[in-house]
Order: C-alpha cells, then sequence, then structure tokens
C-alpha cells in the first residue's frame, strides 16, 4: 500500500494516532499471515507418496521419476512407499486415512480407485471424497500383449483360441475391477469369448508371469509394456485407443482390427481430504513445473508415459466424468 501523507495526517488530527497504530499492526499482521501461508514444506521434513502398486510397474515408475524434479521445487526429500495389496485398496486407505498437512500424498489411479469404493463387497473405507486432487500426471493407453514365441500372432488368433478353449486361455490383470480387468470384461461381452482371468498386485508381476509362460495373454498399459515390447520379448496385438501411438510402432488399434475396446490407466497426485488451499496450490504449482521440466519430459518418454497435465478442478471433473461412465459397468458386474 502507498501511504499518503496528507490522507494520513487527516486520520490522525480526526481520530486519533492510536488508530493508525492498529491500522498499522493490521497492516503487518496481514503480511506475517501472507507469509506463513507458503511455509511449506519446512525444511527439516519430507514428504511420502504413497503407491498403492509394486516397486516397478509404470506407476511406480512415474511417482519415482517425478519425485526427482518436485524435490527440486519444493527443497526436500520425498520418499516413495509401495504399500501394496487388495489391488491398490491397502495404499489408497493409508492415503485417506493420512494426516492433510501435506506431508503424506499418493498417486490415485483411475479407474481403480473408482472401482474399489464402488464395489460394496469391498468395503472400502474411502469414497471421492476422501481425498484432493493435486494434478494429473499421465494418461496411459491400454494393450493387449503376448509372448513373442506365443502361438497366438494377431487378435484375430486370440479371438479364434478363446472360442475353441472358452475359459482356458489365462489373462493376467492388476487388480479386480482396475482398468485391465474392465478391459478384459469389455473384450468378453464385445466379443463374446470366455477368459480366465488371472489377477497380480501390479503390472511388474503381471508381465513376469506372461514372460515366465504362467499366463497366456497379457491385459496392461503402453507403459508397462514397451519395455518388453522394444526387447522382443513381446509382441503386442491391439492397443485400447483412439490412435496408434508413437511407442509402439506397427501396432495397430483394436477399434481397426473391428473391437470397439477403449481402455487407460490415468494417474495423478492426491492428497487427504481437508489438505489446506495453500498446500494444494503449492504442490499442484510443484508438480506442473516438474512435469515440465525437459530431463523429466525426456525420461518419462523413455518409459512409453504420456504426460497429460490437469490441474485441481480438472482433474475433479475427469474423475467425476469417469465415474458416471464407470457405475453401469460395476453394477452389472457385481448382479452376475
Amino acid at each position: 500500500m502507498k501511504w499518503n501523507r496528507g490522507f494520513g495526517r487527516r486520520i490522525i488530527s480526526a481520530m486519533g494516532s492510536s488508530v493508525v497504530l492498529i491500522f498499522l499492526a493490521g497492516a503487518m499482521g496481514s503480511q506475517a499471515g501472507a507469509a506463513a501461508k507458503v511455509d511449506f514444506p519446512a525444511k527439516n521434513k519430507s514428504i511420502t507418496v504413497i503407491v498403492g502398486a509394486a516397486a516397478g510397474g509404470s506407476s511406480d515408475v512415474g511417482a519415482r521419476l517425478l519425485a526427482g524434479p518436485m524435490e527440486k521445487e519444493l527443497g526436500v526429500r520425498i520418499v516413495i512407499e509401495n504399500k501394496t495389496g487388495a489391488g491398490w485398496q491397502v495404499g489408497l486407505t493409508a492415503l485417506a486415512r493420512s494426516r492433510p498437512d501435506g506431508y503424506t500424498v499418493g498417486i490415485t489411479v483411475l479407474p481403480q480407485t473408482i472401482t474399489i469404493y464402488l464395489d460394496p463387497e469391498r468395503k472400502a473405507l474411502f469414497t471421492r471424497k476422501s481425498f484432493q486432487p493435486l494434478a494429473m500426471q499421465v494418461v496411459d493407453p491400454g494393450v493387449i500383449a503376448v509372448k513373442t514365441d506365443s502361438p497366438i500372432k494377431t487378435l484375430k488368433d486370440l479371438l479364434d483360441a478363446a472360442r475353441a478353449n472358452p475359459g482356458k486361455i489365462k489373462a493376467s490383470a492388476t487388480g479386480i475391477l482396475g482398468d485391465d480387468h474392465l478391459a478384459i470384461l469389455q473384450m468378453e461381452r464385445l466379443t463374446g469369448i470366455q477368459l480366465a482371468t488371472v489377477q497380480f498386485e501390479g503390472s511388474a508381476p503381471s508381465m513376469t508371469a506372461l514372460i515366465g509362460g504362467h499366463t497366456d495373454v497379457y491385459f496392461g498399459n503402453i507403459g508397462d509394456t514397451m519395455t518388453q515390447f522394444r526387447m522382443g520379448a513381446v509382441r503386442v496385438l491391439g492397443i485400447m485407443d483412439k490412435e496408434e501411438s508413437r511407442f509402439l510402432p506397427g501396432v495397430k488399434t483394436m477399434e481397426s482390427q473391428g473391437v470397439k475396446l477403449y481402455s487407460s490407466s490415468s494417474r495423478g497426485l492426491s492428497a487427504p481430504a481437508g489438505t489446506p488451499g495453500e498446500i494444494v496450490e503449492i504442490f499442484t504449482g510443484a508438480i506442473q513445473r516438474a512435469m515440465a521440466n525437459e530431463e523429466h519430459k525426456k525420461r518419462m518418454e523413455d518409459q512409453g508415459l504420456t504426460l497429460r497435465f490437469m490441474d485441481p478442478p480438472q482433474m475433479a471433473a475427469y474423475w467425476a466424468e469417469m465415474e458416471a461412465q464407470i457405475k453401469p459397468l460395476v453394477d452389472m458386474v457385481k448382479k452376475k
């Protein structure tokens, strides 16, 4: 505020110097309050990021790659903590129950998070209202893959084999009613086939099962598959997106092969509900700047992870829209 001396003299003569002192004290108090709002994080504390899947999967890798540039932005150490169990439910429960002080945040994967609390049998201790979105980081389209030496060479081969052997082809997924499991259910509904679904705690053990010959076909995401694809260990039969991917050259979409199947895993960071708005704002800005870091972008590109930033309102709207789309499918599955 610019002090007008003439105006100040008039106040003093009319109301007394004590009023001016109160006025000045209030102004100084406001400045102190503004400074307090940005006093996060404390330099002697670290921030924990909970990942509800096993180390090595794309959600875990994405979180670890983001941690480096975020540490530089926030000026404190960031610790990735893998809390696995019940297809992300253990980790999400821990996040929802954490103190809303900004020192514990976590990865929320959609639709996985949504289907957990929509499924009454899972008795989730959290709902959508348990989380405060901070920012979306990745939208990762789904894929179907087999081992390179598999007799299944094409999507048509898979459909033919499944029809000839109903319930015999083992398909790996990364959690009940997660995006991979939903993709399997949609595939069965669209094509009339029946697969034997085998659930794993995350994409890394799911891919290991495929490579080890314990399952026949892998339902996952581009980020989980690209390394094995580049090594020649897997053959990708189709991409569950509207467009082909630069990460998987030569691989056709499911739609172009006659199966209109679309699926993705969307991963963002969220805090427990009740986290102060000032802290949310600090986190969102730090995440956005970290995602814009050129080294970070290159490392994410190398992992086949597609960056897509959304701020809290955008992420909340995206979350609500996906929940509306997923709920009828979950209801249908639970009625069987």
